[in-house]
């Protein structure tokens, strides 16, 4: 995507047009072209041949759409990925060895973040940690995403910074959980087998209605924006959401989890 991205911007630069030019004159929003450039988001098959005629292109963008690999994957970092977050109108995490970088406390995240290796630097490590709690802001916009957490129950059990950090994250994730943008579920240890075994995800609905998903590893991150294969981690996330409690039943596991402490 980041190969278009440039080709896009090298063309409507050689047409000496702004990407506030180029939406006026195509009638296409100009944060779409903006993240298209950027790398953020897929150049539709129709979008690249109108792009072709009116930048005389010459079918370069649509050529490189059709060949576009199935999985685009690249290095990226969490920021542009929190780029995606920020403005999304829905996400949908399923995770399983933490709790979701969204539900997580500052002292959690610390005691996450202390894990690293090589440590992060004390300045660096509590920079991090307050920036991955400015990110619940999108919880209590005006128009908040609906947001839907599946966590397996080891990330819940696990006692993560000691008993009070412990305590204190459960704490939060109960209350949390009464948000009416919200649902989390958790998916339970005596399950046989679940449609998350391959790991963690990330869906992500865009505000011009995109679906995306993205995954993380120790060595890199994935976006996954061809629409198979978006496809097929929608449908392992609703599978998940059947096999994991309800609603009212991962806030009972909370209160009795929470009772153990």
């Amino acid at each position: 995507m980041r190969m278009l991205g440039r080709q896009l911007a090298t063309a409507r630069r050689a047409a000496g047009l702004s990407q506030s030019g180029l939406s006026a004159a195509l009638n296409i929003n100009e944060e779409t072209i903006a993240s298209i450039e950027q790398g953020r988001r897929t150049l539709k098959p129709d979008i690249a041949e109108i792009l072709d005629d009116f930048l005389g292109t010459k079918g370069t963008l649509a050529a490189g759409v059709a060949n576009l690999p199935e999985v685009d994957q690249f290095p990226l970092w969490a920021e542009e990925y929190m780029d995606q977050e920020r403005v999304a109108i829905a996400l949908s995490w399923y995770d399983a060895l933490v709790v979701p970088g969204l539900l997580q406390t500052k002292s959690y995240a610390r005691a996450l973040l202390s894990g690293r290796v090589p440590a992060y630097d004390a300045d660096e490590l509590e920079t991090k940690a307050e920036a991955r709690v400015q990110r619940r802001n999108i919880l209590h916009r005006k128009e908040p995403p609906t947001l839907s957490f599946v966590i397996w129950e080891p990330a819940l059990r696990w006692p993560t910074g000691g008993r009070q950090v412990h305590q204190e994250q459960l704490q939060f994730m109960r209350e949390y959980s009464e948000l009416p943008c919200l649902s989390l579920q958790v998916l339970p240890l005596d399950r046989a087998h679940h449609a998350g075994d391959a790991g963690p995800f990330t869906l992500l609905e865009t505000p011009d209605h995109q679906h995306l998903a993205y995954t993380e590893s120790q060595r890199g991150s994935q976006w996954v924006s061809d629409p198979d294969e978006v496809s097929i981690l929608a449908r392992k996330y609703a599978m998940l959401r059947t096999q994991a409690l309800t609603v009212e039943d991962s806030r009972s596991l909370l209160d009795r989890l929470l009772g153990e402490q």
